[in-house]
């Protein structure tokens, strides 16, 4: 079996610029500029929540709340600067935002959360879902763009 001696790859299919041009433009549309600043807002306050509603002194929950919050502001971060190369990793924030709904149970080590924590994490963890499925929705939106 012989392969051609020039294989260009995916880099040379003409679909790649029609791409490439609708994911600029759903880029830069308003939507998702909105879209990842709250993204960015969400994870950063995630990340600070256990000193704004004082649950810092259960170290479980708030060491996961830094973790997620940091990893929902890398994404958002991440989003802002390259979206071209995040678009495929936003899916992720849709599970951390359910894992900030139900960690307040499953985290501590009691299952005894106060409900400063429980509610906290119930809005930010829905919040944050919702970014990331209005996220989902714009990058599926975005990729089956104009097919006919």
């Amino acid at each position: 079996m012989s392969y051609p001696e020039h294989s260009t790859g995916m880099t040379g299919h003409p679909e790649i610029a029609e791409m490439r041009e609708r994911l600029e433009r759903t880029a830069s549309s308003g939507r998702a500029i909105a879209l990842e600043g709250l993204i960015l807002l969400a994870g950063v306050y995630a990340a600070i929540s256990p000193w704004v509603v004082h649950f810092s002194a259960q170290p479980n929950i708030t060491v996961n709340n830094l973790i997620i919050g940091i990893t929902v502001a890398l994404i958002g971060f991440g989003l802002t600067l390259v979206p071209e190369r995040m678009f495929r990793l936003v899916w992720t924030v849709a599970p951390l935002g359910i894992w900030l709904l139900i960690s307040p149970w499953v985290v501590t080590a009691t299952q005894g959360a106060r409900a400063g924590i429980v509610w906290n994490n119930c809005w930010l963890g829905a919040v944050t879902l919702l970014l990331g499925l209005a996220a989902m929705g714009l990058t599926i939106g975005m990729t089956r763009g104009t097919r006919h």
